[in-house]
């Protein structure tokens, strides 16, 4: 019998990538993404392109189907899937892609998260037994921060944090998942290069992202995911937003 179910969106690059790289535990992993996840060998995929609405419920039905005759000790979603393309001013972008970009990055966590919570309400009635439920939403500072050229991107991330806000005092109430909003900070990935690679008339603050990739100041995606696992296992309560930069340990 496995003894934790660990989903991982977005974990064929990135941070997601190396999530699915790191998980601390024994059981099953399943990466949600469009094409199999990188990672050792074990690693399930579930294809999805959460950038499409349609894909959802498959994402649903997999929590639900997981879950029903789980008996082991916990179950996991870490929401790490997300776009800044098109990085651009709004306005004057692809009309397609600026909705894309908020369909993926703002109301897919959301009814994802949903989607999960749901399936955690069936096995904490069924099961004999207390098991954990987390469930992990990245964010970003561009939630907080102002960055012309991030409009729809920064906009998702402060509607995730006050999702995660909300939900976790819903969880207090009557739940019992935990619900984080974690950022990273700035991680060695190819989003970064994407940023560095766009020009300053559509992302003004490329040139501060330039430094700190020639200045070494970007993390290791996979010490950055251990620092991620290792939340689960602190004190955060529920519905609490985080920055990995802001935490001490």
């Amino acid at each position: 019998m496995s003894t934790s179910l660990t989903w991982i969106s977005g974990a064929s690059a990135g941070i997601g990538a190396a999530l699915a790289a790191t998980v601390p535990w024994e059981g099953r992993v399943i990466g949600i993404c469009r094409r199999p996840p990188e990672g050792p060998d074990g690693i399930e995929h579930l294809e999805a392109d959460l950038a499409d609405p349609s894909s959802w419920a498959t994402v649903g039905e997999s929590f639900r189907r997981e879950m029903e005759s789980f008996e082991g000790e916990r179950v996991v979603l870490v929401h790490a899937a997300g776009t800044l393309d098109p990085i651009g001013f709004a306005g004057e972008v692809d009309t397609d892609a600026y909705a894309a970009n908020v369909v993926l990055n703002s109301a897919a966590p959301q009814v994802l998260g949903h989607l999960f919570l749901a399936a955690c309400t069936g096995i904490a009635t069924s099961s004999d037994h207390d098991i954990a439920r987390h469930l992990v939403m990245l964010t970003s500072g561009a939630a907080r921060s102002i960055y012309p050229g991030w409009s729809s991107y920064g906009g998702a991330k402060a509607a995730t944090d006050q999702w995660v806000r909300n939900v976790g005092a819903e969880q207090r109430l009557r739940g019992g998942a935990r619900v984080l909003a974690v950022a990273p900070g700035t991680v060695d990935t190819d989003m970064q290069a994407r940023m560095r690679a766009t020009s300053e008339d559509d992302f003004p603050d490329r040139d501060k992202f330039v430094d700190l990739h020639r200045d070494g100041k970007l993390s290791d995606p996979k010490d950055v995911a251990r620092r991620i696992w290792s939340l689960l296992e602190s004190d955060l309560d529920t519905g609490a937003v985080t920055d990995l930069r802001q935490l001490t340990g």
